[in-house]
């Protein structure tokens, strides 16, 4: 009989298994960029024997590597970490452990992708091996405290809003891909900087200091193991975190308290906070920040739109989704924070705005 390689559970179960757990879990990220010449195989080894471990999360699989988020049961953690540095090219990775386990990931998901960051590159000349200079944690204190430093934030608009690094540049943007060409663009005539980079785990900076040595610039680093092992290395040497707010991740936590900073508000009233939030309403699921109090008021929806329609019967709501393509995790751009607060502030009046399916866009790529 043919072994099942994906899971068939459904979704609230799973979530409910995650939420009674009572067994302690380490959640852990890794990647690595190497040539993996069959990625379907190596794919189904890794489901086999993690499914076996108890081991839950997201990993992709690409010819130019593996990019991994993951929670691991933590009297497992020995044999886990055993078995990944059987593999001869993940011998000795740094595994990059997550600051705030809490509770992450809910099933076990590996897929095979065509890269393991979406980046929209193709130059065939282009060897993403060739990187920028790691710095740790006090090596990137020391070189961004110099005013000439450029320093740049490679993740997305909805994970800098929310935290990031003192002096840092934060593109506006959606996707990695949409940052490469901006970055790129905005560094002409600046080749000769210092440049020192970011992002919560690495990967996304290892491929964009790469890129930019390749397009020749010559002074490029990079945060090894971004803003995850930042901040172990500030609390386990005493230094100055540079680091505010909070970081962004991709799991059921959505982000790690790095410092007491609130610098974000809420996009419905305004209000300090810093706490994202999906739209209760199944066909929107609106990833946004909202305050308690209008979580209270608007029940965990976005909109009047969406409040309506999560006080339908569920069959009446089932009806308005059939047809509409799933929008889970879907991010927007500030454009729509102003929108949000009009809506708010004009409850139960018409013309209320909804989320509309042309105005959305989501991430292809767990990111690290």
């Amino acid at each position: 009989m043919k072994q099942q390689l994906r899971n068939l559970v459904d979704r609230k179960v799973l979530l409910d298994r995650m939420e009674q757990g009572k067994n302690d879990r380490t959640t852990v990220s890794f990647y690595q960029y190497a040539l993996i010449p069959n990625p379907t195989f190596f794919r189904d080894y890794l489901f086999i024997h993690w499914n076996q471990m108890g081991v839950l999360g997201r990993t992709y699989v690409a010819n130019e590597g593996i990019n991994a988020q993951i929670s691991v049961p933590t009297h497992a953690f020995e044999a886990f970490q055993e078995h990944l540095y059987s593999i001869s090219f993940l011998n000795g990775i740094r595994l990059n452990v997550a600051v705030d386990d809490g509770k992450s990931f809910f099933k076990l998901m590996v897929k095979v992708r065509e890269k393991i960051v979406a980046d929209g590159l193709n130059d065939s000349s282009f060897d993403v091996r060739d990187t920028g200079v790691h710095l740790d944690a006090e090596g990137f204190n020391t070189l961004t405290a110099n005013e000439d430093t450029i320093l740049i934030d490679m993740r997305n608009h909805y994970e800098s809003e929310v935290g990031h690094f003192k002096g840092a540049i934060t593109p506006d943007v959606d996707t990695f891909r949409e940052e490469i060409d901006l970055v790129e663009e905005m560094l002409q005539g600046k080749e000769e900087k210092d440049i020192v980079m970011y992002c919560t785990g690495g990967i996304r900076c290892e491929k964009a200091s790469a890129w930019l040595k390749h397009k020749g610039f010559p002074n490029v680093h990079q945060l090894e193991g971004g803003i995850i092992e930042y901040t172990r290395q500030v609390r386990e040497k005493g230094l100055e975190n540079r680091f505010i707010g909070k970081n962004f991740v991709f799991d059921e936590r959505r982000a790690e308290r790095i410092s007491e900073h609130v610098i974000a508000e809420c996009h419905q009233c305004g209000a300090p906070c810093d706490d994202h939030t999906n739209c209760l309403n199944v066909a929107c699921n609106l990833l946004f920040i909202q305050c308690p109090a209008c979580a209270k008021e608007c029940e965990g929806t976005c909109s009047s739109k969406c409040h309506d329609i999560v006080l339908l019967p569920e069959e009446e709501q089932k009806k308005l989704r059939r047809g509409v393509k799933d929008s889970a995790k879907i991010f927007n751009k500030s454009r729509l924070r102003d929108a949000l607060k009009r809506d708010h502030s004009n409850r139960g009046q018409s013309g209320a705005i909804g989320v509309r399916s042309s105005d959305k866009e989501g991430p292809s790529d767990i990111e690290s």
